[in-house]
């Protein structure tokens, strides 16, 4: 069931409103914030389709609304975007501060199993779940047409997440994900941390090993841009390893690497409009 929201502040952009928001989260037992853009054409009477988005590591639930420049074509697209945090906050865990991989604004989008963590980082079961159920009671958001995507992390997250609930999500796309995360030394130092020692469990939130396994959502085409000047390309990003993945089980993907773009908002808002157009066509069926 959804729970109250405070509404912390709203500000008009392109005929639509973009709000900021808090709320108490029973999945991570904490307060957790979000942003939402909501389109112009978004009514009680009309619902549109929900477009989540999940942001990297060290970002929060304002980068996305700041920096990516996606409110004004979301406006002419009729679709509703959704920006929670990157972890849970406030917490004070041991050594949730020590690195800015891992712990605060480091979330991975996975449910941890290991103490401390266990308790609060708990971010597929928000995002999934709570954070979904909250969305769809308090925003006019279809609940049969929900997409997701993200950048770095995040699109690690938009990957797994989807790979993990395809019944959720009909769209996913993403900017220079992490998408073989046991093969870099983000993923295994974020996997042993939350997940434990067992690697054999790692794998239920690698995207290059779920492709191989998930046939329902082989149905789903998948939209990848990579810049080539980024900085973490060779070590921590692998497309490669998700590209073989996806040829090897005819899942269909397209990935554009571009000449140039580095890792930061500049690479993503140059593609945004391309993501957003893709996300519209499959979620106007």
């Amino acid at each position: 069931m959804a729970g109250e929201l405070e509404t912390l502040s709203e500000q008009r952009s392109f005929g639509g409103k973009v709000s900021f928001h808090r709320h108490e989260a029973a999945s991570t037992v904490c307060s957790m914030r979000f942003a939402v853009f909501t389109p112009p054409q978004a009514t009680a009477a009309r619902k549109v389709p929900a477009l989540y988005y999940l942001a990297g590591l060290t970002c929060t639930e304002e980068t996305f609304m700041i920096k990516a420049g996606a409110q004004r074509l979301a406006a002419d697209l009729g679709l509703i975007l959704v920006a929670p945090d990157t972890s849970p906050r406030g917490v004070n865990l041991p050594g949730d501060r020590d690195s800015w991989d891992f712990g605060i604004g480091a979330g991975f989008y996975l449910d941890a199993t290991q103490e401390p963590w266990s308790k609060h980082y708990r971010m597929e079961s928000y995002v999934t779940s709570e954070l979904r159920a909250l969305i769809e009671a308090h925003f006019p958001a279809d609940p049969a047409r929900r997409g997701v995507f993200g950048h770095s992390m995040g699109g690690h997250g938009a990957l797994t997440l989807w790979l993990r609930h395809p019944e959720l999500y009909r769209s996913v796309s993403a900017f220079a994900p992490i998408v073989a995360p046991k093969q870099c030394p983000w993923g295994r130092k974020a996997f042993g941390g939350y997940l434990g020692g067992d690697e054999t469990r790692w794998s239920e939130h690698d995207a290059t090993a779920l492709v191989r396994r998930s046939e329902a959502a082989r149905r789903v085409p998948i939209l990848i841009d990579q810049g080539l000047a980024d900085q973490f390309l060779k070590t921590q990003l692998l497309p490669e390893q998700f590209e073989q993945a996806c040829a090897d089980v005819g899942q269909p993907l397209t990935l554009r690497r571009h000449e140039g773009y580095d890792h930061s908002y500049y690479f993503i808002s140059s593609f945004m409009e391309d993501h957003l157009r893709h996300h519209a066509r499959l979620l106007a069926r």
